[in-house]
């Protein structure tokens, strides 16, 4: 009767000990402790010395001047501020501006990237060239420069307020940005996101019950006539029982500017298009090179069973491909929200605007602004991930090995 091979016996002291003498003994305990006196001692004279020049240019340590009164304006703003408002508000806005920009350069950047992926293996040889053009010369420009462009030689050439290009005289764009009508709420507003939230969830649920169904046991169900009458219907009924969710302010040019809805600044039109489309370029090669890494056998399994080609790289080749693009695909969303830090260059009011640049400019808190922008930006960086890594963890169970 054979006998289970026995577990050598944990020995926690063993392991520690190997693991900081790395198996020289203690002439390696020596030489980490060492190392890590020496990271010690670098650490204290650098404390210090911040301490010393602060005391000598009488500045106070500390976060107590978040509290100060801010005295400038932001001309893009997420949520209510003047300039009777504080630092810690100047903070918040920033924060918030810095995530918009982000979440839609990343979303309009996936859109792009994948669509000229897909445009550079077509068989059409016109598609194929222009996506390959494109993906040349957006990539090997700075993006600084691609800021600039859009910034001052596209929409800074537009006209002024009283020549503004409309757009069935609902929307206006001009050197002062897009103006579009203002949504204002009203009493039905909230059931009808509710009604619309629960038409999305209930289409979901329904998409991947006949997602399961197809793979299981091959019959496909028609769901999108259901889909379809969700999203229409549910939110149709809260507009007949709870009247209108939203009214609209429309725009009004007076004298040299527009009166009423809402502007969206040339700032922040230029960011979110140069960071989308310069990230996009870079996109589009990993997509296209995970697409290829998949074995042409796929391709060609999915058309024998006469699938379209949409149908094949929506359900045979993108799902295999999705666990190699994921890796280089955060790294590529990473990078576009550390790039937004290129908003100064044009005075959109990002955090590291306003805060790591005129927060820091007058209080001269140097160390905390710093570490604050520095934590900010890891922090959104470590979130990314996680919430990309979990994507790819439900890719990668659903996936044989």
């Amino acid at each position: 009767m054979a006998t289970a091979p026995r577990r050598p016996p944990f020995r926690p002291l063993t392991r520690l000990w190997r693991a900081l003498s790395g198996g020289t003994g203690w002439k390696g305990i020596a030489g980490q402790l060492a190392f890590a006196g020496l990271l010690a001692w670098l650490a204290f004279d650098i404390v210090t010395n911040a301490q010393d020049n602060l005391r000598a240019q009488h500045i106070a340590s500390g976060f107590g001047f978040l509290s100060g009164t801010a005295g400038f304006s932001v001309n893009q703003a997420l949520i209510r501020y003047s300039e009777a408002d504080t630092y810690l508000r100047v903070f918040e806005v920033g924060l918030l501006n810095t995530l918009l920009v982000s979440i839609l350069g990343i979303v309009f950047a996936t859109i792009i990237g994948f669509a000229v992926a897909l445009g550079r293996l077509s068989p059409n040889w016109l598609l194929a060239r222009l996506s390959g053009g494109y993906v040349e010369i957006i990539r090997n420009l700075p993006l600084l420069f691609q800021l600039l462009f859009w910034y001052l030689a596209v929409l800074a050439t537009l006209p002024n307020p009283r020549q503004s290009l409309s757009v069935f005289g609902l929307a206006f764009l001009n050197n002062r940005g897009f103006v579009v009508p203002h949504v204002v709420p009203q009493q039905g507003a909230g059931v009808f996101v509710v009604a619309f939230l629960a038409a999305i969830a209930a289409s979901l649920v329904m998409t991947a019950y006949a997602r399961r169904r197809l793979y299981r046991y091959g019959e496909r169900l028609r769901v999108w006539p259901f889909a379809l009458a969700l999203l229409a219907g549910l939110p149709l009924l809260s507009l007949i029982l709870f009247g209108a969710p939203a009214s609209f302010d429309l725009p009004v040019l007076r004298g040299f500017n527009f009166a009423g809805g809402t502007r969206v600044t040339p700032e922040f039109v230029a960011l979110t298009i140069a960071l989308s489309t310069y990230t996009a370029a870079f996109i589009a090669e990993i997509v296209r090179g995970g697409l290829l890494a998949v074995p042409k056998g796929q391709m060609e399994a999915g058309a024998s069973l006469g699938l379209s080609r949409p149908a094949i790289l929506r359900l045979v080749i993108i799902p295999q491909a999705m666990r190699l693009i994921l890796p280089p695909l955060t790294n590529q969303y990473l990078n576009l929200t550390k790039n937004s830090s290129l908003a100064v260059a044009i005075g959109y009011p990002d955090l590291f605007s306003v805060f790591a640049g005129t927060t820091l400019s007058q209080t001269g808190q140097a160390v905390e602004i710093i570490a604050m922008t520095m934590a900010v930006y890891l922090a959104i960086s470590l979130v990314t991930s996680a919430l990309m890594n979990l994507y790819g963890w439900r890719i990668a169970r659903g996936q044989p090995a």
